[in-house]
């Protein structure tokens, strides 16, 4: 008998739910935004930007040592270490295994310059 009324209830929430898609839809209507749409058609969400108030708490994971963000990158430097954690959507992935080496980069480009 329980079981037969949490099947009603389950099937009549199931109808009166709204698509995410189209609460999105509603919310960039009601926001005045417009929507971009990739080769597919899907919608696009906009880059969300990188806040660099973050900086106050942020440290390398490795070192603890401030991090300095590059803006033309999107990326969290360690001058010290001479690497950098990239930024995805706004949020820094201070993962070591996802930064990459930048000092070699320079002693690479000053090989080739001399």
């Amino acid at each position: 008998m329980l079981s037969g009324a949490c099947g009603r209830l389950a099937s009549a929430l199931r109808g009166t739910l709204t698509p995410p898609a189209a609460v999105f839809r509603r919310w960039l209507h009601a926001s005045g935004l417009r929507q971009s749409e990739d080769r597919n058609g899907r919608a696009e969400e906009p880059p969300r930007a990188f806040d660099p108030a973050l900086l106050e708490f942020l440290v390398c994971p490795l070192s603890k040592k401030p991090l300095r963000y590059e803006a033309s990158t999107h990326e969290l430097i360690n001058e010290e270490l001479g690497i950098a954690y990239p930024i995805i959507d706004g949020i820094p992935n201070m993962i070591p295994q996802a930064a990459r080496m930048i000092h070699q980069n320079k002693k690479q480009e000053e090989v080739e310059q001399h």
